[in-house]
């Protein structure tokens, strides 16, 4: 944990459950626990798991330019989120390149709460902000636990008044066992979820209340690393594993469009005058490769960074695979040429036939984390 420079407030409750507390975004996270990442994909699938997500950045925008800022540095058109909704946005570079994602959280008038990963978005918000009329506080005290699963409403319906009707991408503020709590109603499963932003202070509390009161619904703690599984399945990138500062290209510098990414769809319709807008759009229809899947014909999972080739020639690499124990399925997301990017084109992945696969793998019309009631 070299690395490491942010407290890991559940850092004793995860040491206890057989985690060394990897360095994820400068925060002891708990990649793994003492049983198989398997039980934990399985859990979230078919019940509900509670994950410290904690490592994500947390940032508040306070001021009347907090909007212009968002609506400048994002590809989402911020005035149509209003107080207790929220939008899943893009970042990117005046080249029009993805340099980070996240969530934005309209929280009032001029008050906004920005979830983000380990990309530049801090960067790129502190920034815009100097010299406007907005504030911006990075906060390490509000913890961010995540309870994922199709029986995670059920659990949460004992607690908190009205969680059901809560919609998706939407959030409410709340007590959870007395303490104080924004209930979000997101997650990185491609399962029904909540995240549940607490104060430091509250976290054992509501850590240890969730898990021995759900123990007997089967609700139990999840290691960091089960989202590889679950993001594999639903479409959910996490930078810059599927980037190209990780699988650079061999003379450009890092930098993918969300075109290449299958993002575009995080621009908001006729949106302009965004950071890299212009270059943006100049790069639709000049894509170099796709994100896309791989079903392998295996009972083992790929390996990040395996080559994919067809007729013997380079056309892809693995950046995401997993097998899954309740389907037994061999899944993988890749970067793809773009002719090798077509649903049931024939490949080998390390010399083992695999096709090209549409994502997601799980639950494509998103019917699970969309659902009513």
């Amino acid at each position: 944990m070299t690395r490491s420079w942010r407290h890991a407030v559940l850092a004793s409750r995860h040491r206890a459950l057989g985690s060394k507390l990897e360095d994820w975004n400068g925060m002891p996270t708990a990649w793994s626990y003492a049983h198989d990442v398997q039980e934990d994909h399985v859990t979230i699938r078919t019940k509900a798991g509670l994950m410290d997500v904690s490592g994500l950045k947390k940032l508040h925008l306070h001021g009347p330019h907090a909007a212009g800022v968002l609506d400048y540095l994002t590809t989402r058109d911020v005035g149509k989120i209003t107080p207790g909704k929220s939008a899943y946005a893009c970042f990117l570079n005046e080249a029009g390149k993805f340099i980070d994602d996240g969530i934005l959280y309209r929280t009032g008038p001029n008050s906004w709460f920005v979830v983000h990963g380990s990309g530049g978005a801090h960067q790129a918000l502190t920034q815009a902000c100097y010299g406007r009329n907005v504030t911006m506080l990075f906060d390490d005290d509000l913890l961010d636990l995540s309870l994922q699963g199709p029986l995670a409403v059920d659990y949460l319906a004992k607690h908190v008044p009205g969680i059901r009707d809560l919609k998706y991408f939407h959030h409410m503020g709340t007590t959870l066992f007395g303490k104080p709590v924004t209930i979000s109603r997101t997650g990185y499963t491609g399962e029904r979820g909540y995240e549940i932003f607490c104060k430091s202070e509250d976290a054992e509390t509501i850590w240890d209340t969730i898990l021995e009161e759900g123990k007997q619904m089967g609700i139990t703690p999840c290691a960091f690393t089960a989202l590889d599984l679950l993001r594999t399945e639903s479409y959910l990138l996490f930078y810059p594993y599927d980037n190209s500062e990780m699988y650079p290209f061999e003379n450009e510098a890092p930098g993918d469009t969300l075109w290449e990414l299958g993002l575009d769809f995080t621009v908001s319709p006729g949106k302009t005058g965004f950071r890299g807008a212009e270059e943006h759009y100049r790069l639709k229809g000049r894509e170099r490769f796709k994100i896309f899947g791989l079903l392998l014909e295996s009972d083992k999972a790929a390996a990040p960074g395996d080559i994919v080739e067809q007729g013997g020639k380079k056309v892809g690499v693995v950046t995401c695979p997993m097998i899954s124990t309740l389907t037994g399925k061999s899944m993988a997301i890749a970067r793809l040429d773009v002719a090798a990017a077509v649903h049931d084109t024939k490949l080998l992945v390390g010399g083992v036939p695999a096709i090209a696969h549409s994502l997601p793998f799980d639950d494509p019309k998103k019917t699970k984390r969309t659902a009513v009631g």
